[in-house]
């Protein structure tokens, strides 16, 4: 029989909660429990992280239009101010749906850096994972990718780094080739990515005359997708007001078929005709805005009409985060 190992009476080092590091889930947790860190306190700080994922981006500049470069946009750009002004040697910073081999950020030569959206993140708060990634591109080399990681749980929120005041204008762009200053001379990896990114984005272009509203072009038909912020529930009683009058189209041919629900906001989605282009739409929008924006005013019990119509809305709602 194997002796039994003699049990030593010197006491573990106690650390407050305050000052566990974030350590890879399945590492020993840092406190000295014995414990994996998910099973630890790893558990409290993905709780902590994930209260915040219903509207990842409330308070931000733009809030519908991250939603929308998240989810709906495939090749898109919009500066970003930060809270405290650039750091020295960064002369900009600037949010990107996608960056090549999915890089989450990337310092450029020039010091510049290119924050990635569209990245899958550890946490359940998107805007913390995303300002641990901005804030370690910051500090990156020039001509260096970041990767992303578990962000610390106590960790800053893109709110907490960037200027509320500061202008938010996605620029749409047909393909990727924002990605590197001189295509031609990019690395055979980037070249590849390049190409098979621009293959598969689909044709967008974004409403000037409304806020948050992205036409699409597929194969069969084109679509109009329009992140909007008013509550859930209030946003879909007013578009049951507007489908059961028959005043929810933008035009002949077209058709309010759904929604999306994304990242805590409502994003309700049009079927349009191949041949309507974003510049059709422009004016059967701002209409639309118009109409929207008084039936919100509502708060009269819908009628059995409307009830049907919210009904066959909310059937057709697809969740995207």
């Amino acid at each position: 029989m194997a002796k039994k190992r003699p049990q030593t009476k010197a006491k573990r080092p106690q650390i407050t909660d305050g000052e566990i590091p974030v350590v890879g889930a399945r590492e020993p947790c840092p406190c000295g429990s014995g414990r994996r860190y998910k099973a630890c306190h790893g558990r409290a700080a993905a709780h902590a992280a994930t209260e915040l994922v219903h509207r990842p981006f409330e308070g931000l500049p733009g809030e519908c239009d991250w939603v929308a470069l998240r989810e709906l946009v495939p090749a898109a750009t919009a500066g970003l101010t930060l809270k405290d002004g650039l750091p020295e040697g960064v002369p900009a910073v600037t949010l990107a749906t996608v960056l090549p081999m999915a890089w989450p950020a990337l310092r450029r030569d020039d010091g510049s850096v290119m924050l990635g959206l569209q990245n899958d993140t550890s946490s359940g708060d998107i805007s913390r994972d995303l300002a641990d990634i901005l804030q370690r591109a910051l500090e990156a080399e020039p001509g260096t990718p970041v990767q992303g990681r578990r962000a610390p749980a106590d960790g800053p929120r893109l709110q907490d780094l960037l200027d509320p005041e500061g202008a938010f204008e996605p620029e749409v762009h047909s393909g990727f080739e924002f990605w590197v200053p001189d295509p031609e001379n990019a690395t055979p990896e980037v070249s590849a990515s390049l190409e098979r990114a621009n293959a598969a984005a689909i044709p967008t272009v974004k409403l000037q005359g409304v806020d948050a509203a992205y036409w699409c072009e597929t194969p069969e038909k084109n679509h109009l997708r329009w992140v909007m912020p008013h509550p859930e529930e209030q946003l879909l009683d007013a578009l049951a007001r507007l489908h059961a009058a028959g005043r929810s189209s933008l035009g002949e041919g077209t058709r309010l078929v759904g929604s999306f629900r994304a990242h805590g906001l409502t994003v309700p989605v049009w079927d349009l005709p191949s041949g309507v282009t974003a510049e059709d739409v422009e004016k059967p929008a701002a209409e639309f805005a118009e109409r929207l924006a008084t039936a919100l005013t509502t708060d009269a019990p819908l009628t059995a009409d409307e009830r049907r119509a919210r009904g066959g809305l909310t059937n057709r709602q697809v969740t995207l985060s």
